[in-house]
Formats: structure tokens, sequence, C-alpha cells
């Protein structure tokens, strides 16, 4: 193998790499952004929205 070509192979693994690291969180964020809908969709709110309201009560 040239010199070349195991670089061009080296660059292109780590390129399919990091595209596929990207895909995979890509999906995984809209994934938990789902289920985060439907928690909020079924009435669960997070802690910090409670807070939030107590002191605009305030």
């Amino acid at each position: 193998m040239s010199h070349f070509a195991y670089i061009a192979v080296a660059y292109g693994g780590s390129a399919l790499a990091l595209a596929g690291l990207a895909l995979w969180l890509v999906s995984d964020m809209r994934a938990r952004r789902r289920e985060l809908d439907h928690l909020h969709d079924a009435g669960h709110r997070r802690r910090s929205d409670r807070q939030e309201t107590l002191r605009e009560a305030k």
C-alpha cells in the first residue's frame, strides 16, 4: 500500500466514524426530545419550572 493510499484510508475511516457519531447524536437528541414531549403532554413538568412559577407568585 502506498503512503497516499494509507493516508486516504485513514482519513476516510475517521470521516466515516465522525459522520456515524454525528448521526447517532442527532437521532438520540430527537428521541430524547420526543420523550420529553410525551412527558410534557402527560402533565409532567420540570422541577425548575415549578420554582420559576413560585418565584413569579411572590
